[in-house]
């Protein structure tokens, strides 16, 4: 049974036929037309044999029946009677309030002024959320910039600054969705008619407040061990990543850590401890012996194993190549076919830009698979040697030809000085002798343009002295030896010093 709808009472007997709904109903009708009457509302219990009569202004309304009363919740007739009648005389004083105009143009006049404070605020939200979405950006920039200033596409590509917008606007919309849950509940209850509504709102806003807190309060010390337990880490987490970073600029020396490996163990150290620290943790947090809680990780942990397998080889194979000293940031270097400057080894591949400027992303394991060679490893030490070959007749002296090469490395700039040029006749083929020169080069990774001077140089030399660079082949013998007659051994620009090899 509900009236003006507040709930009064729930029927279960029939009486004479008459089923609960039918006298539901019933009642709801008499209970109009007593308040469109005016009479009087006041409610009264009358026993009567084993049940309780409900009058209304000494109209009989209903009956409560002994099959009405609810054994489960422990209650009894007399219980139920009250309640009911309890029940009654709000809805009949709300019923009766529409009717009373002073009341009503009350209520307009309270539920418009809440509405108008209501729009106001959330107008200024709306404001005070665009000026704070844009300082957030504005201060977000400024602090990826200074971290990064070396690297404005960095920033622009790390999409902080938007994350930190949606994220003020997240809390706003949380905010205007509080301020209109509270707004619509204030208006609901101002009118009798929908007052039920107003109040049940609230005391689901009040019960979900009042439960969170409780929540929270039997959390506290969990929630404080976790705490605890972060802030163990931190501490943990930052004396490990000072004693790398003096590592890493070689003011302390660890066991089996270089400077170049210093950065990557800091992260896998430290990634090492927050592992460690939430394995820990784990019991401690609200909620984790919940079936949702367990049935959540179950699913993530499977996730994790279906996918885990390419990237774990991937990881592993950066570990390789990380502590192996395969290739560093900043190394000119070729692997398989690729060659040009690594920019970046990361946990799953490894960054290379080319000659042509161009980014290739190499997945770990391939480069683990590959043949790397580095040109920087002994660059500024020993000198990196590159080595380019001429092949020329016999009928050239060979003085003459390693001469020739010789000065045009000295003509050559990125080559060093020391070490020295060197030539080599690496073999004596059927028709023509193999000269390999050997430079040290400056800068390994502009080794295909001092190569490329380097041969300029070299053929500019050759024809300056009028030797001819070929590799001769014939299908017959001359009629003359092809011989360098002692007389030559010695053309410039050979020395007459150097008797032989």
């Amino acid at each position: 049974l509900t009236f003006n709808n507040r709930r009064i009472v729930q029927l279960h007997g029939s009486v004479r036929g008459r089923t609960p709904a039918d006298r539901a109903e019933a009642a709801s009708r008499v209970l109009g037309e007593i308040v469109r009457g005016r009479g009087s509302l006041d409610v009264t219990l009358t026993p009567v044999a084993s049940a309780m009569l409900v009058t209304v202004g000494g109209r009989d309304v209903f009956v409560i029946l002994p099959d009405d009363v609810d054994t489960l919740a422990n209650t009894d007739l007399t219980r139920t009677a009250n309640e009911a009648a309890a029940n009654l005389r709000v809805a009949l004083a709300e019923a009766a309030e529409v009717y009373q105009v002073g009341s009503m143009a009350m209520a307009i006049t309270v539920a418009a002024t809440g509405t108008i404070v209501y729009f106001a605020i959330l107008f200024v939200m709306v404001r005070f959320h665009r000026r704070l979405a844009a300082n957030a950006e504005a201060s977000a920039e400024r602090r990826l910039q200074k971290i990064s200033a070396t690297d404005l596409d960095s920033v622009r590509d790390s999409r902080a600054a938007q994350i930190v917008r949606h994220a003020v606007m997240a809390i706003t919309v949380i905010a205007a969705a509080v301020l209109t849950y509270v707004w619509l509940t204030f208006t609901l209850r101002r009118f009798p008619f929908t007052r039920a509504l107003g109040e049940s709102l609230r005391e689901i806003l009040i019960n979900l407040v009042i439960n969170g807190a409780l929540a929270v309060a039997r959390a506290m010390p969990d929630l404080l061990m976790v705490a605890l337990i972060a802030v163990v880490t931190r501490v943990l987490v930052r004396l490990s990543n000072l004693l790398f970073q003096a590592a890493e600029a070689g003011r302390v020396e660890l066991p089996y850590i270089y400077p170049e490996t210093a950065a990557p163990s800091r992260r896998l150290v430290a990634a090492l401890l927050w592992l460690g620290a939430l394995i820990v943790a784990y019991p401690y947090l609200p909620g984790s012996d919940s079936d949702v809680f367990k049935g959540v990780s179950v699913f993530l942990g499977l996730i994790v194993s279906i996918g885990s397998s390419g990237i774990a080889n991937q990881i592993m194979s950066g570990f390789t190549i990380t502590y192996s000293r395969a290739v560093r940031t900043g190394d000119f270097v070729k692997i398989g076919d690729i060659e040009g400057t690594v920019l970046q080894v990361g946990a799953l591949s490894t960054k290379v830009r080319t000659l042509l400027q161009e980014e290739v992303t190499i997945p770990n394991a391939v480069v683990v698979g590959q043949v790397t060679t580095n040109y920087s490893r002994f660059a500024d030490k020993d000198g990196l040697y590159i080595p380019t070959t001429v092949t020329i007749g016999y009928d050239t002296p060979w003085r003459q030809v390693e001469a020739l090469l010789l000065l045009a490395a000295e003509r050559t700039p990125g080559i060093r000085r020391q070490p020295p040029p060197i030539v080599r006749q690496t073999a004596l083929m059927d028709f023509y002798v193999q000269y390999r020169l050997l430079v040290s080069i400056e800068n390994p990774a502009l080794r295909v343009v001092t190569l490329d001077r380097l041969h300029a140089n070299i053929q500019d030399a050759f024809n300056e002295h009028g030797v001819q660079i070929m590799s001769p082949n014939y299908e017959a013998d001359p009629e003359g030896k092809k011989i360098v007659s002692r007389d030559n051994w010695f053309a410039p620009p050979a020395p007459t010093d150097r008797p032989g090899p």
